[in-house]
């Protein structure tokens, strides 16, 4: 695999400090992103029935939604890099404040899916973006930590979302809820306003950082003891500071896009129909929503658990493995959720499925970054969340069409959302297999100036004195 370039820093980062209210402000921004999309379940049933339309028709609003904050992350990240977190943060939050209140006056289901679906969702990318990048300008050594407490904000804020719209859409309808929500989500011009930039002319401190333990850490590494490579990525044209199309050659890249791409048909569609589900079943309105407030209760501790397992030195050598296992036990869960009778039945799928999905969520980004290096990582997000798009907004529909629509049955549609999660587990396993023995191979070829620990697989440098600072 093609060697990631080392990432040069302006400034010493923090490591607390008012660090911490940005990792504050990040676990508001990032958990009404991803949390936002889910809770407005709770209300497809009333506008499906207001509207007239159907299964598959009112699950594009949720779709539309996810897809626009997905296309806009490359956007995102440019204006972060030309304006900062702060300004861009604040203006996502009138964005999507501005399409709540504006699709409470709604008249037709496309109404709804510009406003909630696309101006929503391109104000939640200008909010997900970069409250993800500011952590890493004010952390190094603590960094896993902040991104672990900020990344629990979508479970947190859904777990208080999910009965609070219930509460609303009783006492003031769907359209009322709407307007309120509107309001609420400007708490996200709050969390951007705590976004301050990171003093740049901080010296930086002489820090010693326990070495990486990956194959991508490896070739950074030895890129990073090249200054020549350094100064010849500099000199990289404009297209290869927003976006590396090489990583398309990467070997890594392409196993994690190819599976990424089948697992997320499959990954939303359980989460948005969970609440309608339930109802479908008899459940009332309130026991169907605590459903989602038990996955966001269990999601939210496995978050930071996953982290701390996953950073473990028995697990992070091959951490692609525990993604495998993630993803195959999603696939698991979902087949197993239509044979679990009752309201007890739900609960315990809303538990175990809290653990699985906690667990992707948790290491999503984290073994993109191992297979791809700290230095790539960014243009690897933006290639990875533009081709996802596409299952992301099309796989609740496609499943409400065929499936639900077509049948009138849900479980038809949580078996095929298990296929869909646990046929790319399995891909993760063969592949990561022959690319961890490659990686092994590459690695006995001697990289210069380090030397390869084999009971622990570990990058060390020969020189003690080399390289103080993390590689990322």
């Amino acid at each position: 695999m093609p060697p990631a370039a080392a990432t040069k820093r302006g400034h010493a980062p923090p490591d607390g400090g008012w660090g911490w209210a940005v990792v504050f402000g990040a676990f508001i921004s990032i958990g009404f992103s991803y949390a936002f999309p889910k809770s407005l379940t709770i209300y497809f049933k009333e506008i499906q029935e207001y509207f007239t339309v159907s299964y598959s028709e009112i699950a594009w609003l949720s779709s539309v939604m996810l897809a626009s904050m997905y296309a806009g992350g490359p956007v995102s990240s440019i204006l972060v890099n030309r304006y900062g977190s702060r300004p861009v943060v604040m203006v996502g939050g009138l964005m999507v404040s501005a399409g709540m209140v504006l699709a409470s006056f709604g008249r037709t289901i496309m109404h709804l899916y510009l406003c909630v679906g696309v101006i929503g969702g391109l104000g939640l990318a200008l909010n997900l973006q970069p409250a993800l990048t500011i952590i890493g300008t004010y952390f190094q050594v603590k960094r896993p930590m902040a991104n672990g407490i900020a990344m629990a904000g979508s479970p947190v804020i859904l777990f208080t979302l999910a009965p609070l719209n219930q509460f609303l859409f009783d006492s003031f309808g769907w359209r009322g809820s709407f307007l309120i929500l509107g309001g609420i989500v400007l708490n996200c011009c709050v969390a951007g306003a705590l976004m301050r930039p990171v003093n740049n002319n901080t010296r930086p401190k002489p820090k010693t950082e326990p070495p990486e333990r990956n194959g991508a850490a490896a070739e950074e590494a030895a890129a990073a003891s090249d200054t020549g490579e350094q100064d010849e990525s500099e000199s990289q044209g404009c297209l290869h500071k927003f976006i590396d199309v090489s990583l398309f050659k990467h070997r890594g890249f392409l196993i994690y896009l190819i599976g990424n791409v089948v697992m997320f048909f499959g990954f939303f569609a359980p989460v948005v129909f969970m609440a309608a589900y339930a109802k479908h079943q008899g459940i009332d309105e309130y026991s169907a929503a605590f459903l989602l407030s038990i996955f966001a209760l269990v999601d939210m501790f496995m978050r930071p658990a996953t982290g701390f397992i996953g950073n473990s030195k028995w697990v992070r050598p091959r951490i692609q493995y525990f993604f495998s296992f993630a993803v195959s036990f999603n696939g698991v869960c979902h087949l197993l959720c239509p044979l679990l009778p009752g309201y007890v039945g739900l609960v315990v799928y809303a538990v175990i499925f809290g653990l699985a999905f906690g667990m992707v969520c948790a290491l999503l980004f984290e073994v993109l970054m191992d297979l791809v290096g700290a230095k790539r990582f960014s243009s690897a997000v933006g290639l990875v969340t533009i081709i996802e798009c596409g299952p992301v907004l099309l796989g609740p529909p496609l499943s409400g069409l065929s499936l639900v629509d077509i049948f009138g049955e849900y479980k038809y549609m949580y078996y095929a959302c298990g296929v869909f999660m646990l046929v790319p587990g399995i891909f993760f396993f063969i592949m990561h297999y022959f690319n961890y023995k490659k990686l092994d191979e590459e690695k006995r070829q001697n990289v210069p100036g380090f030397t390869i620990c084999t009971a622990c697989n570990i990058l060390s440098p020969r020189n003690p004195d080399f390289g103080t600072g993390s590689p990322s």
